[in-house]
């Protein structure tokens, strides 16, 4: 097609093979760093260049930063208009805009809100205590888990045990459909269903679709494998990309076997590996090689190195964990001071975030910059969520969780007693706080005082509700309006602590109403109910962010082997192998070593230049000293090209006339000569 160039120069054989199998299913076993997403994104093109219309095409990903970046390297190869008509999405989205054109189906309302985390937790909270009393010792984190990993295997929640947490599970997902909403597991069972139980809407999406994608595979569930059955329907041109040896969610409901057992879904499948690693040197993947080898059950593949290398891998054996935080951060100090390697290439891996305490110290110590992931998401602060909150409100006076929220925030003259007695009725008569707040006959219990606050809440909230109904409502403006009229911004300041918490807090505000304008000035966004959804999406998207915001940051990394998947790094050290660490306890008591040992793959893969792994002997513990026992993949290891030493060998080499200048000098500088 003219306008379109594919760039199939530089792809090898195999590459070239997975850009060019367009028809039928099509299984791409891509090795770490074999460069699959050139593949995947060439292979677009091709589709185009081959006179597939835009429209027909579907690429699906697991998070809002990858399917960005597929659309961006899409875009710079094919006209913009022709980009723009290709769906490249997250699952979860794909599933909205699924939803939203069908669900009433399944007895919801086209316009269902989306519950995330916080939301999640609050209702639940709720439910426990109206279930069990306040006394009740049950975690809604850990309800919540339970309540994800029956949807994620496609397992009804109204069918399960008959015990406390049951009963809540059942409570809540009763909750849900009454507020007319849906978790983020809903989603895809959801519209799973839809497409099973409805023919007529199955054979429009599979009309719509005639080329699906889906990356990362290996982290599919069973959910998200039928999803994409009923989508391919009797043309079954499904390609699937992925690696079962990086399989490492298992415990978040990814299913292995959807990649492993992939036939059994789709027949006779075209199988094509993407071998050749273009990241890391030879003797870092004749480790990797060696170790995954021991799972069974896995497709037969391996590593091929195109880069040589002669530095061996390093494993060595550490007395404590306060000496291996010290030799690891003196190791990186030497590197950068004496032979000048940035902090960024420098890397310490480890399988739990409490390891990360000691080798903290020890960068604070050194003055060594360093960044750590985590943080709180930018939509789940205080002020941004009650803003969504009065959001949501706005377009669902039904949605308990949200009104809750803001019912009293800033204050309005209806205190804990009238909230609570609000809620008693709205359960006793099966309908939602707020239509129970907006009863006269509900309002005539209290004082004159409260009924009058009642009238204003409740009148406000109509009127937010008939704004935002307006077709073709600027929800930006409403949105500032609403914040305005309640006051919002002089409460939250009267509530920080410090003005530094305040121009934190308002800047937020200010940043959370840009993004609204934004959103509204996009020509392909549809109001703000599609805000509302691209905000909760998000929650993936702000994960991912936290990577490239530590990015950002000068300084050494400090990065759990489970959120390292997908980065690499020059120089890594990967700490802690030990029994109960890597192998994880709990893998070891449940004999499910299988997903650790795939954990360990995908954490030696990140390294580029250097691997050095370490275990310990003893451990602190309680405060007190702990004998470990070294991980049992030690002896799985390749020896060579890894070379086992240990602190005291490595205490007793003579230090090197430059590292000795290096520490001379920074002993001056910090004393100031």
């Amino acid at each position: 097609m003219a306008g379109i160039e594919v760039r199939l120069t530089g792809l090898n054989s195999s590459q070239l093979q997975g850009v060019k199998t367009t028809e039928g299913p099509v299984l791409i076993l891509a090795g770490a760093g074999s460069g699959k997403t050139r593949v995947i994104t060439t292979r677009i093109t091709y589709l185009l260049a081959q006179g597939v219309p835009p429209e027909r095409v579907l690429a699906v990903t697991f998070t809002n930063k990858a399917a960005n970046e597929m659309r961006e390297r899409v875009g710079t190869m094919v006209p913009p208009a022709m980009g723009k008509a290709l769906t490249i999405s997250t699952f979860h989205a794909l599933c909205v805009r699924l939803l939203r054109s069908g669900i009433e189906r399944l007895g919801y309302k086209a316009n269902f809100t989306i519950y995330t985390g916080s939301d999640q937790i609050g209702l639940l909270r709720q439910i426990i205590v109206r279930k069990g009393g306040k006394e009740v010792k049950l975690d809604a984190n850990a309800v919540l888990s339970l309540i994800s990993r029956w949807k994620n295997k496609g397992i009804a929640v109204e069918a399960n045990g008959d015990d406390l947490a049951a009963d809540v599970a059942r409570e809540y997902q009763r909750q849900l459909k009454l507020r007319n909403a849906c978790d983020f597991d809903d989603l895809l069972g959801l519209a799973t269903r839809l497409l099973e139980e409805n023919e007529d809407i199955r054979t429009q999406w599979q009309d719509r679709y005639h080329y699906l994608m889906v990356d990362e595979f290996q982290d599919t569930n069973r959910q998200q494998m039928d999803l994409m059955r009923y989508l391919a329907g009797p043309r079954k041109n499904v390609c699937v990309v992925g690696d079962d040896d990086q399989s490492i969610y298992g415990w978040r409901g990814a299913d292995i076997t959807n990649i492993t057992g992939f036939e059994r879904h789709f027949p006779e499948p075209t199988i094509i590996k993407l071998m050749e690693n273009y990241r890391s040197q030879r003797p870092i993947l004749e480790t990797a090689n060696a170790v995954i080898r021991h799972n069974a059950g896995r497709r037969e593949k391996q590593l091929i190195a195109t880069k040589a290398g002669t530095e061996p891998v390093r494993l060595v054996s550490m007395p404590g964990d306060a000496e291996e935080a010290e030799f690891v951060i003196n190791e990186i100090w030497t590197a950068n001071t004496v032979h000048r390697r940035p902090w960024e290439d420098f890397a310490i891996l480890f399988r739990a975030n409490a390891q990360s305490r000691l080798f903290e110290e020890a960068l604070r110590k050194q003055s060594i910059p360093y960044r750590i992931l985590g943080g709180q998401s930018f939509f789940e602060r205080r002020e941004v969520k009650d803003i969504l909150s009065y959001l949501n409100v706005a377009i669902q006076p039904g949605d308990d969780v949200n009104l809750l929220r803001i019912v009293n925030n800033p204050p309005r003259g209806l205190g804990d007693t009238t909230i609570e007695m609000a809620t008693e009725d709205s359960i006793a008569h099966q309908r939602s706080v707020f239509d129970s707040l907006a009863d006269p006959e509900f309002a005539r219990q209290f004082s004159a005082r409260t009924q009058n606050a009642l009238q204003r809440f409740t009148t406000q909230v109509r009127s937010w509700n008939e704004a935002v109904s307006r077709h073709g409502a600027g929800y930006a403006e409403i949105a500032e309006s609403l914040i305005k009229e309640t006051g919002y911004v002089e409460y939250l300041k009267r509530s920080c602590s410090s003005p530094e918490d305040e121009l934190n807090r308002t800047s937020n505000v200010s940043e959370f109403i840009q993004s609204i304008h934004q959103h509204q000035q996009n020509a392909r966004t549809k109001g703000l109910r599609n805000f509302l959804d691209s905000v909760a999406l998000d929650d993936d998207f702000q994960r991912e962010s936290e990577k490239d915001k530590a990015a950002k940051k000068p300084g050494v990394w400090l990065i759990t082997l489970h959120a390292s998947k997908g980065l690499e790094f020059p120089h890594v050290y990967l700490v802690g192998l030990e029994d109960g660490l890597l192998p994880h306890k709990r893998s070891i008591e449940e004999n499910t070593l299988d997903e650790e040992r795939r954990l360990l793959y995908v954490g030696i893969t990140r390294a580029k230049e250097k691997l050095t792994m370490t275990y310990c002997h003893k451990r602190i513990k309680w405060g007190q000293p702990t004998g470990i026992t070294p991980s049992r993949f030690i002896k799985e290891l390749p020896q060579p090209p890894v070379q086992h030493t240990n602190w005291d060998d490595l205490m007793k080499k003579p230090v090197t006339l430059d590292v000795a200048k290096a520490h001379f000098a920074a002993l001056k500088a910090k004393l100031g000569m």
